[in-house]
């Protein structure tokens, strides 16, 4: 059973709920895949769908979405499943299921098709939809993660990133991870983020940790956001998830832009770098040198700027 929505953080006025923040944008729920999404919007013109990662909702595109409508886009960022203001649902938590979340969102909006913006476990599931979906995905933008196989092949044979992604070896435990992750009002989940910012990052500031915070107090959110990499790592050697890497050798066919901070400890330059050989379209590789792993918040212009170009470039370079 779905938690209700006054445990997923979605009733009362925009201001009174942890997730649904007040702004420039748009708060609404859309129904896709089985579930209940809630997203945030504004602008006008060809889809844009933000996809957040962990320890984060839709709020960390909160610089983009003004970015992007004044550029001419329309601008969604969702909640995934089991997160922000989003359904908890008891199961449904595989990158395959999480794709079909995110395409079906785009089909409930009206839309031929998108542009996914995805970071972090965002990024994953983007890299997946656009394999899974492909006339759903326009075009493709990742940052701060490899494309699932090289995920899966840096996990097993990268001793530095295997160290670097401890957190995930960490999740398989059962129920500990959950209560370690909401203690103290969800503090782990403010170390988390300022341990893998770059050093002199003055975003994610203070405000914004505390709204993630108070976002993975909600109930099942923790449970809901570890579910994911449980099932990454359990299903190496099984056969859902050995059926999933071969399903991944299909090459992705829109153009992709591929982001990523040069000082990011969680997800190694060198496991990134290299996905473009699963790319038969225009690739563009981007490194910011000194940010971290949230080079969307560490450095919003930066960032923006660069995907706004790419987004309106009509014939973008490999």
């Amino acid at each position: 059973m779905t938690v209700p929505e006054s445990s997923a953080g979605s009733t009362g006025s925009p201001g009174s709920s942890p997730v649904r923040i007040d702004g420039p944008w748009t708060h609404r729920d859309v129904a896709a895949n089985g579930a209940r999404f809630h997203i945030a919007e504004m602008g006008d013109g060809p889809l844009v769908l933000l996809l957040h990662g962990f320890p984060q909702f839709w709020w960390t595109w909160r610089h983009q979405l003004p970015a992007l409508a004044d550029a001419g886009f329309r601008a969604v960022a969702m909640d995934l499943r089991g997160v922000g203001g989003s359904d908890r649902t008891p199961r449904g938590y595989d990158p395959a299921n999480l794709a079909l979340d995110i395409t079906g969102v785009v089909r409930s909006l009206g839309e031929p098709d998108a542009a996914l913006v995805g970071h972090d476990l965002g990024g994953y599931l983007a890299w997946t939809a656009a394999v899974m979906r492909p006339k759903l995905v326009r075009r493709l933008a990742v940052s701060s993660m490899p494309h699932p196989r090289r995920w899966r092949s840096a996990m097993l044979s990268d001793f530095a990133q295997t160290r670097a992604n401890a957190y995930v070896w960490g999740f398989q435990r059962p129920w500990l991870p959950e209560r370690q992750l909401v203690a103290d009002d969800a503090a782990l989940v403010g170390r988390l983020i300022r341990d893998w910012s770059g050093p002199g990052a003055d975003e994610p500031d203070e405000d914004a940790i505390a709204a993630y915070r108070r976002a993975m107090t909600i109930p099942s959110t923790a449970h809901c956001s570890i579910e994911p990499y449980r099932w990454m790592v359990r299903s190496l050697a099984r056969p859902d998830g050995i059926q999933f890497n071969r399903r991944m050798k299909r090459p992705v066919r829109v153009p992709t832009l591929h982001l990523h901070g040069a000082l990011d400890p969680v997800m190694r330059t060198r496991s990134a770098a290299g996905s473009g050989e699963y790319v038969e379209a225009p690739y563009r590789w981007r490194l910011f040198e000194g940010l971290g792993h949230f080079p969307h918040e560490e450095d919003p212009v930066a960032f923006s700027t660069e995907l706004v170009n790419w987004l309106k470039d009509p014939e973008p370079d490999r």
